[in-house]
């Protein structure tokens, strides 16, 4: 049973997503703030995180932030009452993988949490198929049917963490700090050059696109 963390201050609200959960299949423990959430992640292994941005002490970004430092695989999805555009980027910008909007229809929840499950899987997972295209993780080869493409462990990285998480997007930033060593001082325009050699190699396949969004960074979009 995926066991999922709840991480919200206001208790009806908390009680009401983790029953819900339950109800659906999954094993759901509430916290009311980052610091009992903390705790509650020294003791068990979650699939999954569930989180309130406005939160009283340390708040949302903070709490993703600190969990991106321990674990970069872990799913995030903020559940808040602000839908501007500066939260969403600072939300990204901090590696959460998706973003809900009060008030919530629990249903909702329910599929972004499935798949936010099912892309965890991919890219755990070492052989990425999107449609034609086939990535082996273990052998960092490419194929588009059976035309192998040729790439650079870097370029074969992007794509595959690109494809892992179809419609994620990923800032410069995020991009730089997981696929260039810390001591490079490569700008960061350093990403917008191998985005442009992936869609070069790519170019004739017609299962995925590798998206521009203005302002934050790239997706991966199938067609």
């Amino acid at each position: 049973m995926f066991k999922i963390l709840v991480v919200e201050d206001d208790k009806e609200l908390n009680k009401v997503v983790c029953s819900y959960l339950m109800q659906n299949g999954y094993d759901a423990i509430g916290c009311f703030g980052a610091s009992e959430a903390y705790d509650a992640m020294y003791g068990n292994i979650f699939d999954l995180i569930v989180s309130d941005v406005m939160m009283p002490g340390i708040d949302g970004i903070e709490f993703a932030k600190t969990v991106r430092e321990i674990n970069q695989e872990i799913p995030i999805l903020f559940v808040t009452a602000r839908d501007d555009l500066t939260s969403k980027q600072q939300g990204f910008q901090v590696g959460i993988d998706d973003y809900m909007v009060k008030p919530i229809e629990l249903s909702g929840l329910i599929m972004r949490i499935g798949a936010l499950m099912r892309r965890a899987k991919i890219a755990s997972s070492k052989k990425l198929t999107v449609g034609s295209v086939t990535l082996n993780a273990e052998e960092n080869t490419a194929y588009i049917g059976d035309e192998g493409i040729p790439m650079t462990p870097r370029e074969f990285n992007l794509l595959y963490k690109l494809l892992s998480y179809p419609k994620k997007t990923f800032t410069r930033t995020q991009l730089m700090d997981e696929f260039w060593d810390i001591e490079s001082s490569t700008g960061s325009r350093a990403v917008d050059v191998y985005i442009t050699k992936l869609r070069d190699k790519f170019s004739g396949c017609e299962d995925f696109e590798i998206v521009t969004v203005h302002g934050l960074g790239y997706k991966a979009v199938s067609k």
